[in-house]
């Protein structure tokens, strides 16, 4: 049995109207046809069907304010009430007190702990590289739960052979960024080659961190553009795995993108969605994102 978490950074479950809410606006024909030609708003967010689970999950835990990144992300990773733990919700980066949680607690060690395989699929540029030498600590809690935990960092070469995917998912910036060589993929494809990683490692996390920062931009056209691009990649991912064999579960860390009358981030509630063999009994484990973390290192052990 292998673990596909997908991250998808600053979506919530919002209300059905297009005017305001891109996930409703834009076409998302693979999401729908998993989710009885629906998408997951305030008023249709639990559902389960012949091989999806959908539920809203808190990721407020229960402090005042904005949730955000940095403590999100942590709960998430870890299953620490991160913003509980310091009083606050605290973001984009973890604040220093929390360093030692990701370190000692984040999922790939635990996954790494139990004898398994672990892979973080995003492929980074030279220049995140060179940003990490330099001795900076402001990296996200996924990449800093990554190097904390001794994996290595996928980098240009591992884009090439199609062992890492692109945080864009069609590798459209990488000429810019001085990989002329690096020609583009569609969204499918790219989801192909996340599954194919899946088949060789226990436990896979992916993050796309675009949807947040088209919420922070209230582009309606930049956000149904980048929600379509994921859902097409969903689909090149899902026609291409062994459903008897991989459990997906795709979740986020806050709302944002669902709302753009606001620049910031919301308090909804954020999708849990599932496929695989386990489905129903991660649904039934998960009410808030802290849970996510210990439901999968024990669905792994």
């Amino acid at each position: 049995m292998n673990v596909l978490l997908l991250f998808v950074d600053g979506i919530g479950i919002g209300s059905n109207d297009p005017a305001h809410n891109p996930i409703v606006a834009a076409k998302l024909p693979v999401l729908r046809s998993v989710l009885n030609d629906s998408v997951f708003t305030d008023s249709n967010a639990r559902q389960s069907s012949r091989s999806v689970e959908l539920r809203p999950i808190d990721a407020t835990l229960g402090v005042p304010g904005l949730p955000q990144s940095g403590t999100g992300q942590t709960a998430i990773f870890t299953g620490v009430n991160a913003p509980e733990l310091i009083g606050r919700h605290f973001g984009p980066y973890p604040t220093t007190e929390l360093r030692p949680v990701i370190e000692g607690q984040n999922i790939f060690r635990k996954v790494l702990g139990l004898g398994k395989s672990a892979l973080f699929a995003n492929a980074f540029p030279k220049q995140f590289f060179e940003y990490t030498r330099s001795g900076t600590r402001r990296l996200t809690v996924t990449s800093m739960s990554a190097m904390l935990s001794g994996l290595k960092l996928l980098d240009a070469d591992a884009l090439r052979r199609n062992e890492g995917i692109s945080a864009d998912l069609t590798r459209e910036r990488w000429p810019e960024l001085g990989y002329p060589d690096i020609g583009t993929v569609t969204p499918a494809e790219a989801g192909s080659h996340l599954a194919e990683l899946c088949r060789h490692h226990s436990f896979v996390l992916f993050e796309y961190w675009l949807t947040d920062h088209a919420g922070h931009k209230q582009d309606m056209a930049w956000a149904v553009e980048i929600l379509e691009r994921f859902d097409a990649f969903l689909g090149g991912l899902i026609d291409s795995v062994d459903h008897t064999a991989l459990t997906i579960l795709l979740t986020s860390d806050h709302g944002n993108i669902e709302d753009l009358s606001t620049r910031t981030h919301t308090r909804n509630p954020v999708p849990l969605l599932i496929t695989g063999p386990h489905r129903h009994d991660l649904a039934h484990r998960i009410t808030d994102i802290t849970h996510i973390s210990p439901a999968l290192v024990a669905l792994l052990s």
